[in-house]
């Protein structure tokens, strides 16, 4: 099944120090509404199912989102907003919100939490927005971004406390987070398979992985494109018919970088989003990852 991450915008009200999607030069971009929409029922012909609303704060625009919403399920596609639950500082705030996106089609809220996030929206608020969503029977989960440090346990504590679904979601070591200290993680040995879902940014470039678009400057490795010059569903092509991308989904980043000869401690040492950069983002070795896509590499196997 198709999906894509779509970016409305890239604005946000908040600025958590670990933001993978915005570095310090960061700048706010945003669709024109009408474009929006076309693209929208472009992806739908082109057998686009599933679209999350991310990039910076979607519900900052929450007419502008709840009439995209509305064309997604014109065209039968699931869909998902991505909110940081500023909006929800009371359990009516919570509801009116809600209510809308539910009418508008809405099929799952995804609410971002963590230590930087509650720097600037109260924990209250999840829960608001949480149990606003089970009241009103829309699907919902706590993304709980952690660098599973003991600081985290009193977040994790409060979601158990209160009975809320979430997810822990490894923090990714990109945007502002690049300067973080990086600590050993103590795990075993994964494939690291990515899904690798495309993201399609405010000015309709379109990337083949939601979280590379703006971290592989040296290379422009995951760049398929810009929908002004190229139809939908020829980028996705692009993106599916590519050898290196399928050996990301199917033979996973960890094989890939002991094909390429890193040591089995450098790749436990890296978490997968940091490993993939590492391989990628080099000009030397990914031309020699491409020379070998279909040979050498695509025999590396158990």
């Amino acid at each position: 099944m198709r999906k894509i991450a779509f970016g409305y915008s890239t604005r946000c009200n908040i600025r958590c120090a670990h933001c993978v999607a915005a570095d310090e030069k960061s700048e706010n971009q945003k669709m024109d509404l009408s474009r929006a929409e076309e693209l929208i029922v472009g992806l739908g012909q082109a057998n686009v199912r599933g679209i999350s609303f991310t990039a910076g704060e979607p519900l900052l625009y929450l007419d502008d989102l709840c009439k995209l919403l509305t064309v997604c399920r014109k065209h039968g596609m699931y869909t998902r907003v991505v909110s940081n639950g500023f909006w929800a500082k009371t359990s009516g705030s919570a509801d009116k919100y809600v209510v809308q996106l539910k009418e508008s089609g809405l099929s799952q809220l995804r609410l971002s939490y963590s230590r930087w996030h509650q720097e600037h929206v109260a924990q209250e608020n999840i829960l608001h927005a949480a149990q606003s969503c089970k009241n009103n029977d829309l699907e919902y989960f706590v993304s709980f971004v952690t660098d599973f440090s003991k600081e985290d346990d009193f977040l994790e504590d409060y979601l158990r406390k209160h009975t809320l679904m979430f997810f822990p979601e490894p923090m990714i070591l990109s945007g502002r987070a690049g300067a973080f200290e990086r600590f050993p993680i103590r795990t075993d040995y994964q494939e690291n398979c990515c899904p690798m879902n495309p993201y399609l940014a405010p000015n309709c470039d379109m990337f083949a992985c939601c979280d590379a678009g703006s971290h592989f400057t040296n290379t422009n490795f995951f760049y398929l494109g810009n929908c002004e010059q190229d139809s939908i569903n020829h980028l996705f092509e692009k993106s599916e018919n590519n050898s290196l991308y399928n050996h990301i989904r199917r033979m996973g980043i960890s094989t890939i970088a002991s094909f390429a000869g890193f040591r089995a401690r450098e790749i436990v040492r890296y978490r997968k989003c940091e490993l993939c950069e590492k391989l990628f983002n080099s000009p030397d070795m990914l031309d020699r990852l491409r020379r070998e896509a279909d040979s050498g590499l695509a025999s590396w196997s158990r």
